[in-house]
């Protein structure tokens, strides 16, 4: 079985991200259960904005596209910005919008039989909102979300420290991530055995 892990954090590599510190747990669990994980820093490639898997020469959204449609697991990481998913957050989601029109061999949208889950960070509330609104995509496209596929981490309201600057409430989104690492791989096992045939016409 395959994973993918989309991390949208705003820094580039090699810059510390406090969303790919929290998603590693994630990745390890998936590890540990025989899952093999690729990892994209999507800021790091440059994705031009459409909504189409191809959108001429130097895109690098078809290899990610590629990578999707070898994965039966797809962690999308975020941090917060003003209670919402990142830019490149949105800027994934956008393209990943041309996957709505695609089929396989059986006639099933291409997301079919895939599992989705979330991560997300952010020194300030709005956490469960960015959950929502990737969740609501992902959906949307096909993927099965399981439940409590998501973890994150948050210092609540008002600023402060960012993830990699406490100790604070690791605990917590360490064992929220193990357990969703864990549904994510028993969903996608049993979609393995049970897969969603294509709609009805």
């Amino acid at each position: 079985m395959r994973g993918l892990l989309i991390n949208c954090t705003l820094k580039r590599s090699p810059e510390s991200s406090n969303t790919e510190a929290l998603a590693s747990i994630v990745v390890e669990e998936l590890r540990k259960r025989q899952v093999e994980v690729d990892e994209i820093r999507a800021v790091d490639l440059d994705i031009p904005p459409g909504v189409k898997t191809e959108m001429g020469p130097g895109d690098p959204w078809p290899e990610v596209h590629r990578k999707l449609l070898d994965s039966q697991i797809l962690v999308l990481a975020s941090p917060t910005w003003a209670g919402r998913p990142s830019s490149v957050a949105q800027r994934v989601i956008e393209r990943m919008d041309a996957m709505l029109s695609e089929t396989d061999d059986e006639g099933r949208p291409v997301c079919f039989n895939r599992v989705a889950g979330i991560v997300v960070t952010g020194n300030e509330d709005g956490a469960h909102h960015v959950i929502s609104e990737l969740n609501g995509a992902l959906v949307d496209f096909g993927y099965t979300v399981p439940g409590q596929s998501w973890t994150y981490w948050n210092k609540g309201p008002g600023p402060g420290p960012s993830y990699g600057d406490t100790e604070d409430g690791h605990e917590w989104s360490a064992s929220t991530g193990r357990a969703m690492a864990a549904n994510l791989v028993a969903v996608a096992h049993a979609l393995a055995e049970n897969p969603v045939p294509a709609p009805p016409s």
